[in-house]
This record gives structure tokens, C-alpha cells and sequence, in this order.
């Protein structure tokens, strides 16, 4: 397996979807957002999926090279038009990112059986370090929003919101598992 040379760019996924990983089923097509080193498209592909991995950081998308189940994109995601324009994903993965005008896009590329599931910082951040800027930062409940949207809204899994003490420092976090309007329910886990 590579592994970046930057000592920030940790593997381990986040326990957030190492816990909701059987909502999604072998062989579904995942979307893997802002997605760094990979350490999400990683647990993914391990699990079956096959996983499209977009980053602008074309070296660390070099690091997924020949990972099976991984296709990488290199894009900026900020800047430019949607790179997956009429495509469809059986779940979109989201850590540590935020730029709230790809959440009409994010909808939109979800199947309407598929999965969301999103982590990231939130107010309240800024007191235990990066991101402070309230850019970066989800307001109150803003997951919950996100997936309440039309035209359709999400199937809520589980959401979490407030200080996190599970990664190397402490952290204010937001954290949605959501499921589509087609989706069976209760949401079948896989093995």
C-alpha cells in the first residue's frame, strides 16, 4: 500500500464511517469528496466498493496509484464546474470538508437508495484549534438541514453534533448518516 510522506496525512479512517461502512454494500459505486490521502476510499475499497476519489492535490491522489477499486479525479472543487454533472453515486462520502455551494450537487448525485455520510468541523471549533474560520465551520443542526432539503429528504441514520474527543485532539463535530426515500427501512446492513 502507499503511504504519504506528509506525517498530517493520516490513514485511519474516522470511526464515524468505519461505523456506518455496512450501509454500503460490495459493489457500490461510492463518491469519496475532498478526499485527501484516501483514507475513506481506502476503507470503501477494501469493503468492495468501487470508489471515485476527487482531490486538487494531485500528490496525494498519486498515492492511491493501483489501489484496486479506486479511480482517482483530480479537481478543485471550489473552483470550476461540477465534476460529476449527470452522474450518480450509491453514496457520497464527506470528512473533514466544507464548501456549502456543493450541497444542491451532493443531493443530486445521490442514487435515491443511496447513502450520505458526512463529518466535519463546527462552530465551537475555533476553540480548540483549526478550522476557526466560520466559513469552515457547520452552523447548528446545518447536517440536519442539508438532508431535510427537497426534493426529497433523507432517511436520518444518526447525527451527532458537539466536542468530539476521539481523534488526536479535541474537536467540535457535526457527523450525518443519512439513507435515500428508496432505501429499505430500518436500512439492511452489510456483512
Amino acid at each position: 500500500m502507499n503511504t504519504p510522506s506528509n506525517p498530517h496525512a493520516r490513514l485511519v479512517p474516522s470511526s464515524w464511517f468505519a461505523r456506518f461502512a455496512p450501509l454500503i454494500p460490495a459493489g457500490a459505486r461510492v463518491l469519496d469528496l475532498a478526499c485527501g490521502y484516501g483514507r475513506h476510499a481506502r476503507l470503501f475499497a477494501s469493503r468492495g466498493a468501487q470508489v471515485v476519489a476527487v482531490d486538487r492535490d494531485a500528490t496525494a491522489l498519486a498515492t492511491l496509484t493501483g489501489i484496486a477499486g479506486i479511480e482517482t479525479r483530480q479537481a478543485d472543487l471550489e473552483d470550476g464546474p461540477w465534476p460529476f454533472a449527470g452522474e450518480h453515486f450509491d453514496a457520497v462520502v464527506v470528512g473533514h470538508y466544507l464548501h456549502r455551494p456543493l450541497f444542491s450537487h451532493l443531493r443530486a448525485a445521490l442514487a435515491p437508495d443511496g447513502v450520505l455520510l458526512y463529518e466535519t468541523f463546527a462552530l465551537g471549533n475555533e476553540a480548540y484549534g483549526r478550522p476557526s474560520n466560520p466559513d469552515f465551520l457547520l452552523r447548528r443542526d446545518e447536517l440536519l438541514e442539508l438532508a431535510g432539503a427537497a426534493p426529497q429528504p433523507l432517511t436520518i441514520v444518526a447525527f451527532e453534533q458537539g466536542l468530539s474527543q476521539s481523534g488526536d485532539a479535541p474537536a467540535v463535530l457535526q457527523r450525518l448518516a443519512a439513507v435515500g426515500h428508496a432505501r429499505l427501512w430500518p436500512p439492511l446492513l452489510a456483512a
